[in-house]
């Protein structure tokens, strides 16, 4: 195949790793298929795009149109709008075969493009609640793939398009499917690992290692912490573990979370559609404390998978506090035959082709892959 002849998929995504890594597994899929890959984020997505497989890349400035004052609504419309005409005129530059949406305001522009043009659109929704963006071209999709069996939100007459194939994830974190559980047994070593989305979480660092010090001391004595906290509250969090003598990394971004996450026992994290779909593929037990002001409370829904499937527990934000914790981490990291069932639980419900189910879907809805 030449390079005049490669088909070509516009990505478009929105400016944050949830909607980011899912679009960067399912790029370097198309890519492997010989595929043209390009890229339509914002300034924020950038940031998590440095080794996004794009052979080119536009641009865009997000808007939003979720605010109730009048003259913030025109000025979204309005960026919208000649968003949506520069999308436009790249796409009859370069006539993509297909246009997939990971959601977020910055994949609008693209999305309203291909639906005026006639291009096949394929929306992929992260969460257990379709975003509004995805809601909005949901009726206009080909296909509307999604991360977990509950998708909330799914407009009527869209669901006859709705296809399961899971989250894609990016090829380090699918090779932690292969590594074994790390040995364990009820008095050994035990590794923790703690993290809180891309920015971290104030409310981990400010209960967690109250919480993990309250522990008895031939319980303690065991931990291995491995904690991401934000940058201003480092130095704070580290002095707690080190007062209290329990084993602790504490930094505020690790660029080696597939080998952090391969050597956890039990993974403490919000309940971000990444964090949920990266431990079921990797198999770990965790305790997920999914983020209170979550739009939709799509946080909840997310876990409520890994839940029913005693993989995980969930505590609800406004009940997330030192004293309710305590007893729950003790008794997890008490009973080393319950983590391992959870880990093997938590494997159980990965899902690990979905990059390529998605890009099977892409390629049926430009017209280049029977169904």
């Amino acid at each position: 195949m030449t390079v005049e002849t490669k088909p070509l998929v516009v990505v478009a995504a929105g400016g944050t790793g949830g909607h980011m890594f899912p679009a960067q597994a399912f790029a370097d899929e198309m890519r492997a298929r010989g595929w043209q890959v390009a890229l339509v984020t914002d300034e924020r997505g950038k940031k998590y795009a440095t080794n996004f497989p794009a052979d080119w890349r536009l641009e865009v400035e997000a808007a939003t149109f979720g605010s109730k004052m009048p003259h913030k609504l025109i000025a979204s419309a309005l960026k919208l709008r000649a968003g949506t005409a520069d999308a436009r005129r790249n796409f009859e530059r370069t006539k993509p075969k297909v246009v997939a949406g990971f959601g977020g305001y910055p994949s609008y522009p693209s999305l309203s493009a291909a639906r005026a043009m006639g291009v096949p659109i394929v929306i992929h929704e992260q969460n257990s609640v379709l975003g509004r963006v995805n809601r909005l071209f949901a009726k206009s999709a080909k296909f509307v793939a999604c991360g977990f069996e509950r998708l909330d939100r799914l407009p009527p007459g869209a669901e006859g398009v709705k296809r399961v194939v899971g989250n894609p994830v990016r090829n380090a974190i699918k090779a932690v499917r292969e590594r074994p559980y790390p040995d364990l047994d009820d008095a050994g070593p035990l590794n923790i690992l703690i993290t809180g989305g891309s920015q971290g979480a104030r409310l981990f660092g400010d209960i967690i290692p109250k919480a993990i010090v309250s522990l008895p001391e031939e319980q303690r004595a065991r931990l291995y912490v491995v904690q991401q906290a934000r940058e201003e509250q480092l130095e704070s969090v580290r002095a707690v573990y080190r007062d209290a003598g329990v084993k602790a990394t504490v930094e505020s971004f690790f660029s080696d979370m597939q080998d952090r996450l391969a050597a956890a026992h039990l993974v403490i994290a919000r309940a971000g559609a990444s964090t949920v779909t990266e431990l079921a593929i990797a198999g770990r037990p965790s305790i997920l404390i999914p983020l209170g002001i979550a739009m939709d409370d799509h946080q909840t829904a997310n876990a409520e998978g890994m839940v029913m499937g005693a993989a995980a527990d969930v505590v609800p934000e406004p009940r997330f506090n030192v004293e309710t914790f305590v007893p729950l981490l003790l008794e997890r990291i008490a009973n080393a035959g319950v983590l391992k069932a959870r880990a093997k639980a938590a494997w159980q419900l990965g899902r690990p082709n979905a990059a390529k189910e998605l890009a099977d879907l892409a390629e049926q809805a430009a017209g280049l892959k029977a169904g």
